[in-house]
């Protein structure tokens, strides 16, 4: 009787390890938030972050650019954009600049690499720094209450705070978020976003820079050509805009670009490497 009442309780111990196994397996660990600092665990993010910590070591960089992949593809060696850092040495060329933007980052991602390395003992002179539309996405918005007005603000905010940290001298030019035609109705998210960044500028310090004017009608459509086909990312042409609304900045606070360019060589996509 003492065998089967063991072979019971073993059968049923087995049966509710079962039942909750898939619970266990079904729990998954909250993203974190946007103003806070979390790695892109991926093998490929980890080699870029470890070539971006090894070109910040290299310093001469005065004009030091962070964001996601829409500042990440201005001004990288991958072949498939070299029409994009063609246009990047032309406009640039003679101030130093470098890339340090990672595409597909949000905002914690950003605040992780500044915190771990990225921008020790670079010194520049200027940080422009384009940020949150990977926070956006492409979801709908729920009016001005959308969470994601605030959390993004807050991630924006938090970005500026590190900079100011590991850069006190440096400038920093904020630029609002660009528009995203590949779902327009996040537009107002992205406005009131903007309209809030805008005031963290003390325009000594921060400058806030939004060139959307430039490149969208008022509600904001994109004009043409300004971006290619995803209707995010900026082609040549919205490149240019951000361009010529930067040199001015840049001329006022450096002088005019010298006949040489001392900023570490652009760095790419680890995974886009031959061989």
């Amino acid at each position: 009787m003492k065998i089967q009442h063991d072979i019971v309780v073993i059968l049923v111990a087995g049966l509710l390890f079962a039942m909750a196994a898939p619970i266990v397996r079904s729990v998954q660990m909250p993203e974190s938030k946007g103003y806070e600092p979390s790695p892109r665990t991926d093998k490929n993010s980890m080699l870029a972050h470890a070539e971006l910590v090894e070109k910040a070591k290299q310093g001469r960089i005065d004009v030091y650019f962070e964001g996601d992949s829409i500042t990440r593809r201005w001004g990288t060696s991958d072949e498939q954009y070299k029409h994009f850092l063609a246009n990047w040495q032309q406009n640039f060329f003679g101030w130093n600049a470098a890339n340090f933007g990672w595409g597909g980052d949000k905002t914690q991602n950003i605040l992780w690499r500044l915190n771990n390395g990225e921008l020790d003992n670079v010194k520049p002179k200027i940080i422009v720094l384009l940020a949150g539309t990977n926070n956006v996405g492409r979801i709908s918005p729920e009016g001005k209450g959308d969470p994601r007005i605030k959390e993004i603000t807050r991630g924006i905010k938090a970005i500026l705070d590190v900079c100011r940290r590991k850069a006190p001298s440096a400038t920093i030019v904020l630029i609002g978020i660009t528009p995203r035609n590949d779902n327009i109705s996040v537009m107002p998210v992205i406005n009131e976003i903007n309209f809030r960044i805008a005031k963290f500028a003390d325009g000594k310090k921060i400058r806030y820079l939004n060139i959307n004017d430039k490149l969208a009608d008022k509600d904001g459509k994109l004009y043409e050509g300004m971006t290619n086909k995803d209707g995010l990312h900026l082609d040549v042409k919205g490149y240019q805009v951000w361009a010529d609304a930067l040199k001015p900045i840049f001329t006022e606070l450096l002088g005019p670009p010298a006949k040489e360019d001392h900023a570490p060589a652009p760095t790419g996509d680890p995974s886009a490497k031959k061989g």
